[in-house]
């Protein structure tokens, strides 16, 4: 079947079989390799990604179902060399060890802080437990969070 997604701002269009997740049409389709394939049974949260806004694990959505709509990546979230608030705040509060959870982390918290500007920590740790990290022990994950809520346009150094 062919189907038609923005992707990052870019249209995509591509023969897809039905039974292929948008996961599989991110990585292998468009070439979009930021989108981790974790563990396959939609626990760890690797595969997070911005569908329409909202933040989906990517391997419970058919590439079907996203037919017309709008797909952020972690590859679509910066500005050109400008990165958003929360890739900054990631960065600068070491919220990330080995890195293989951060897109879909990343990507989960800018959906978060949409839903929620002024998040406590309970809401950070709240909104981000269908997303699994394995290194950090999530402190310096939920510490990024809460600094990257309270940056705002005119603060953005």
């Amino acid at each position: 079947m062919e189907i038609s997604i923005t992707v990052n701002g870019k249209p995509q269009r591509h023969d897809v079989e039905d039974r292929t997740l948008l996961v599989h049409y991110l990585r292998d389709h468009c070439g979009l390799r930021g989108t981790n394939i974790g563990c396959d049974t939609s626990s760890c949260g690797a595969c997070t990604v911005l569908l329409n806004g909202e933040s989906v694990k990517s391997c419970t959505v058919l590439a079907a179902q996203a037919d017309g709509a709008e797909v952020t990546t972690i590859e679509g979230l910066a500005e050109g060399e400008e990165m958003h608030p929360v890739q900054r705040a990631f960065h600068k509060h070491h919220g990330l060890q080995c890195g293989f959870c951060t897109p879909g982390m990343v990507l989960a918290s800018v959906s978060l802080l949409r839903e929620n500007p002024r998040p406590s920590e309970a809401d950070v740790r709240a909104g981000l437990e269908g997303n699994l990290c394995r290194c950090t022990g999530y402190h310096n994950i939920v510490r990024a969070v809460l600094a990257a809520a309270e940056e705002t346009p005119g603060d953005e150094k």
